[in-house]
């Protein structure tokens, strides 16, 4: 039977389908698995325009229950809301209400097949803000009416996914990637406060982008310093049994290491030769 790898599934839609991307010389999905090499195997499960309707849906047909020879799920990130956040508009049909929206990540953290992996921890992210005005610009010049997203209602899908992570303590581990993208504009915002109580940073009402257009260059996706600033949020979370360890002493390979590898019985009289 074939050696599997436990997986680190990266599950959500365009955000996590172009973490794999290398883009100014950075892939989130390369960074990690560099990260995790010849421990865990990193596997991208991102579906653009997908909500948590649709991910709910495939979810039988991407995940299979454990079993011998199967890959283990080890960890699983989610990253959805940015398409269940739309507004309802007649040239666009993405959007999930709030609370069908919470209804569908509970089921997925809690689904059977999930479950029975019993992974280490799932990862619940929040979705990324919005840069509502650059993303209108877009969305006019694609035929909709208005923007497909708004930044205030996007924001509340987020603070959603917190108190989803906040229901499942033992299972599930918030990673904040709203706040981690929004302090990093703000910080390189001159003159923006946010402690006077306005309109936050890409709300159209406060018309402010401030350094959101570096981290959205398009209002909703990543660009690679965003992607950067997520992979510095997920590293500290993987591999604890082996980050405090010696490099040499290879712990938690899935195969060892050249120096005791196994050799070939008909050569095994080679082992040590200087040839």
């Amino acid at each position: 039977m074939a050696t599997s790898y436990p997986q680190i599934v990266l599950f959500g839609d365009s955000l996590i389908q172009g973490a794999v991307a290398n883009v100014d010389g950075f892939s989130f999905q390369a960074a990690l698995q560099h990260q995790v090499l010849r421990r865990l195997d990193v596997i991208n499960r991102g579906f653009s325009g997908y909500n948590t309707s649709n991910a709910l849906k495939v979810l039988p047909d991407l995940f299979a229950p454990p079993g011998p020879g199967l890959p283990k799920l080890e960890y699983l990130f989610i990253l959805l809301g940015a398409n269940d956040a739309c507004v309802p508009l007649p040239t666009n049909h993405q959007g999930v209400p709030l609370d069908k929206y919470k209804a569908n990540l509970r089921r997925i953290v809690t689904h059977p097949i999930i479950t029975a992996h019993e992974p280490k921890k799932i990862f619940l992210v929040t979705p990324p803000p919005l840069d509502e005005m650059r993303l209108k610009e877009l969305d006019l010049a694609n035929g909709h009416s208005t923007s497909t997203r708004q930044a205030k209602h996007s924001a509340a899908y987020s603070e959603a996914v917190r108190q989803i992570a906040a229901e499942h303590p033992d299972t599930v581990k918030l990673v904040d990637l709203w706040k981690a993208l929004m302090d990093t504009a703000i910080a390189k915002t001159p003159g923006f406060d946010p402690s006077k109580g306005g309109p936050a940073l890409g709300d159209a009402e406060g018309g402010v982008r401030g350094y959101l257009k570096e981290l959205l260059p398009d209002g909703l996706h990543m660009s690679s310093e965003a992607y950067r600033i997520f992979y510095d949020l997920i590293a500290p979370l993987v591999g604890a049994e082996w980050a405090n360890t010696k490099e040499e002493d290879r712990v938690g390979f899935v195969l060892p290491d050249w120096r005791v590898a196994p050799w070939l019985d008909e050569d095994a009289h080679l082992q040590g030769l200087n040839i």
